[in-house]
């Protein structure tokens, strides 16, 4: 792939993360930069107050990179956000609407998890403008969240979505199936409870030992691959059941209800990531920018205090790194994309993957047409075999 410059007519839509590092406890299965909380009360009150001081000034040192554009979404993710209190909630969104403008009706979530619930905190959150919630539910069986190392029990699980419906109209519940010993029916009423609430969208992922994780060091027995075949396809079976659009590998949603925020990702649009370790893509005219803040929450509140930058590394993506960064997202999405979309977000011309759309028809896995540009059910099964025929070569010398 030459290395010509390449233009973008148009910049993408533009998202807000903000990431709220602390959680009650750290998950065994947990690669997230996300840290348990170890603080007495009062010095805890004193760490969130420096911590949302510090998010304030990333956001207002990130703005030359994105003066004058709009926020299509803003997301508070973690570590766990709904441990931070209501009113620090509000001080950021305060500061986020004062410094960029957002877009009517824009969908603000923040992540909570069971064990955090209280009636008024919520309501609170409510008032300072979170208009979706996503909870961490992972399962409603006791046995399975004991051998996850959830901090949260069954009723808490079950109390967390009643007061969040009490609260939000639009609501997203996490779960996770092939967990240590789970069974297929198992894996079923989770599922089935969850779409007996009728919550707006739901996301079930498979359980996976990560590097530098509990659980890839001392691996628990998990369902073999054919077991976890079969609970996903019961998953998606019952979800359809239920009237829930199967819109991306992981996702499920009511018709309308699609994560906008994460919708924005998949489709290679720009996001601004302030807080602890995190990421943002950013795209200019003439180029497309990755940043990383950094990673320690100790180390981000000390840079933050000196009043020195709180990016830690910054590259700008190569021609390669467009397209297949593009293809990575995007053919997460059942339905596909656009053809003309992957010119309009990384400024290069289809014909750039030309012999690797050929190479993947081929062998079944996606279908193209002038049009639109689709993953097959086979492409949707095997997804890390379709993703590897876009790799760039670089990198499949080294991951080879």
């Amino acid at each position: 792939m030459n290395d010509l410059v390449p233009k973008l007519a148009a910049l993408p839509p533009l998202s807000l993360y903000i990431h709220i590092p602390w959680c009650l406890k750290k998950c065994p299965y947990c690669d997230f930069n996300s840290h348990e909380v170890r603080k007495n009360g009062d010095e805890q009150t004193e760490i969130e107050k420096n911590y949302v001081a510090a998010l304030i000034r990333d956001l207002e040192m990130a703005l030359a990179d994105v003066w004058g554009r709009r926020l299509n979404s803003v997301f508070f993710g973690g570590g766990t956000p709904s441990l931070f209190s209501a009113s620090s909630i509000d001080a950021i969104l305060t500061a986020v609407r004062t410094l960029m403008p957002l877009e009517h009706f824009a969908e603000v979530t923040l992540e909570a998890n069971p064990g955090t619930f209280e009636t008024q905190k919520f309501a609170d959150y409510r008032a300072a403008g979170i208009n979706r919630l996503s909870i961490g539910i992972q399962s409603f069986n006791p046995k399975m969240l004991k051998a996850i190392g959830r901090v949260h029990d069954d009723q808490e699980a079950l109390c967390a979505v009643q007061i969040a419906q009490n609260n939000f109209a639009n609501i997203n519940l996490d779960l996770m199936y092939a967990l240590p010993g789970q069974t297929l029916d198992e894996a079923k009423n989770d599922i089935a409870t969850a779409c007996s609430f009728g919550v707006s969208h739901l996301s079930a992922y498979h359980l996976t030992l990560e590097p530098n994780t509990l659980f890839h060091r001392f691996p628990p027995t998990l369902p073999d691959d054919e077991q976890a075949a079969a609970m996903q396809d019961m998953i998606e079976q019952t979800a359809s059941q239920h009237g829930y659009q199967h819109y991306e590998t992981s996702a499920f949603a009511q018709q309308g209800k699609q994560s906008q925020h994460n919708l924005n990702y998949w489709l290679f649009g720009d996001y601004l990531g302030i807080g602890a370790g995190a990421h943002s893509k950013i795209s200019f005219a003439d180029k497309i920018i990755r940043q990383m803040r950094y990673k320690q929450p100790k180390e981000y509140l000390l840079q933050n205090q000196s009043g020195a930058t709180l990016v830690q590394t910054q590259q700008t993506l190569s021609n390669a790194d467009r397209a297949f960064e593009f293809m990575m997202n995007a053919l997460r999405l059942n339905d596909g994309f656009d053809s003309k979309l992957f010119e309009e977000r990384t400024g290069l011309p289809l014909n750039v993957i030309q012999t690797q759309l050929d190479q993947a028809e081929e062998r079944g896995l996606l279908v193209c047409n002038a049009f639109r540009i689709k993953p097959t059910i086979l492409g949707k099964r095997f997804l890390n075999d379709l993703l590897q025929i876009f790799l760039p070569e670089t990198s499949k010398i080294l991951s080879s």
